[in-house]
């Protein structure tokens, strides 16, 4: 019997030529503000053999916290691709990739434990400029926001290939007439919804609709963190006059993520000024976040005053005929069509957001070129065999009980007992909606599960929840909260 193939070293391999490769990909996948907001600043600070780890450092807690959320799984499917078997990508604090090979590496939280220190590699590319933001440090004159690059829209992200269905339908129109009406119709608009839903795509497409119909008109969009950069140079070089010239002078003002002014006083009252005099000149202001205005932390009472003074629109998870409609348009624009067998067997099983599908699809399209294969349910379940694998194993019936229980502030032991008070039942209806939804029990199985009630119950509850939430937004957002949750 032939010896099983070892794979080879890391450094055989070269770390820093897999993370030239992420880079390259990254970027063109993401818009360039995304890139350079999230992409740019972090580093390989090194890697350990024995346990095939690849360290990553991050420059600040909030970048941590969201590449492990966002990007995670992106860039474990790269390191997968370059080194040709899966790889431990460790994300901590700290984008210092300078240090000597000689000197010891600073223990981080992933690093404690491991069997020997982590070789520590050299910047893996020569450090970017620092993003001059508004050029406070360059020049005095307010720059020309009618030129794309200094408006920052990715001209990719249109009306015109995003793909509508009852979750996002009413944050579509709202956006169309925003876009042929700014300053008029809806002001300010708000938007709000979990990663990966089409928020930002939305937010481009008013901004590319408007700088195609009026290219004389001053547009910007921005991610909060950048904003929040630009108050700290502007305060760092005492060019707030010129910082306020620049953003008070705007026609459309976009800005992404608005939950990162959280805790941030002096950016809250600096934006509040902004608010104040674009919407009083008329201008439109659009604003993103992953939560309703009322919810967000670290936000002053007048800011959120503001937001809730207009047009505040959810846009909710992807039902699965959207999901469908997603991935068939998206790998016909590949050039390799999808059948609608396939995209359902496909969208059955990824429903947390539209990141996600787009990922599994990259698999796909991956698998199929490389085997020379046409696309078929057997080729996607082969393609998608780990993550699907991973999700099978990670949720089971008790974890969903636990969690809803959690959430609803009720008993696990609830979800066995015949009692029927509304604020038991509902929760109990809706765990086993879930576990309908994300394992693969049999309705009797999981009745059996939920205290030995019959598989007619369990079937009624999946039915009510699943028409429930197709009408009923606050519901579909608590499931999409749970669901998330559960997959984390």
């Amino acid at each position: 019997m032939s010896k099983p193939e070892i794979p080879p070293l890391l450094a055989q391999l070269n770390p820093l030529g897999f993370w030239d490769l992420a880079l390259q990909t990254l970027a063109k996948e993401l818009s360039p503000q995304q890139f350079k907001t999230w992409i740019q600043p972090l580093k390989i600070k090194g890697y350990e053999e024995s346990e095939r780890l690849l360290l990553i450092g991050a420059p600040n807690p909030f970048k941590l916290d969201w590449i492990r959320r966002t990007f995670s799984s992106r860039l474990h499917e790269i390191a997968a691709d370059y080194f040709g078997y899966p790889v431990n990508l460790q994300f901590t604090l700290g984008s210092d990739a300078h240090r000597s090979s000689q000197s010891a590496p600073v223990k981080t939280e992933f690093e404690v434990g491991l069997a020997a220190p982590a070789t520590v590699l050299p910047s893996a590319v020569p450090a970017p400029a620092p993003d001059s933001g508004l050029g406070l440090d360059a020049v005095d004159d307010i720059p020309n926001p009618a030129e794309r690059e200094q408006a920052k829209l990715n001209p990719a992200l249109t009306f015109e290939n995003f793909v509508t269905g009852k979750a996002n339908q009413l944050a579509r129109a709202a956006s169309i007439q925003v876009a042929h009406n700014p300053g008029s119709s809806y002001n300010p608009m708000f938007l709000y919804g979990g990663v990966g839903l089409g928020k930002t795509h939305l937010i481009h497409a008013i901004g590319n609709h408007l700088l195609k119909n009026k290219p004389d008109a001053r547009i910007r969009y921005i991610h909060a963190e950048q904003y929040v950069s630009d108050v700290v140079r502007a305060y760092q070089q005492k060019a707030f006059d010129r910082f306020k010239r620049y953003y008070h002078s705007l026609d459309l003002l976009l800005i992404d993520d608005i939950q990162f002014f959280g805790g941030k006083s002096r950016t809250q009252e600096e934006f509040f000024y902004a608010f104040e005099a674009l919407i009083n000149n008329g201008s439109q202001v659009i604003i993103t976040s992953d939560t309703y205005p009322k919810e967000m932390e670290g936000i002053d009472e007048r800011l959120i005053s503001r937001f809730d003074s207009g047009l505040t629109v959810a846009i909710e998870p992807p039902e699965l005929e959207m999901r469908v409609a997603i991935l068939m348009k998206k790998a016909a624009a590949e050039g390799v069509p999808m059948s609608e067998d396939v995209a359902f067997f496909v969208a059955k099983h990824l429903r947390s957001n539209i990141r996600e599908l787009e990922g599994a699809l990259r698999k796909i399209l991956a698998y199929v070129r490389f085997h020379g294969k046409e696309v078929n349910i057997e080729v996607a379940r082969s393609a998608l065999k780990d993550l699907l694998s991973i999700q099978n194993r990670q949720i089971s019936v008790e974890s969903i009980q636990r969690t809803v229980a959690d959430f609803y502030s009720i008993k696990v032991a609830d979800m066995y007992s015949k009692k029927r008070p509304a604020n038991i039942a509902r929760p109990r209806q809706i765990a086993m909606f879930i576990a309908k939804e994300l394992t693969q029990k049999s309705l009797p199985e999981i009745g059996e599960l939920f205290g030995g009630r019959d598989h007619t119950t369990v079937l009624h509850a999946v039915r009510k929840i699943a028409e429930e939430r197709q009408h009923d937004s606050h519901l579909n957002h608590e499931l999409h909260v749970l669901e998330q949750s559960l997959k984390n």
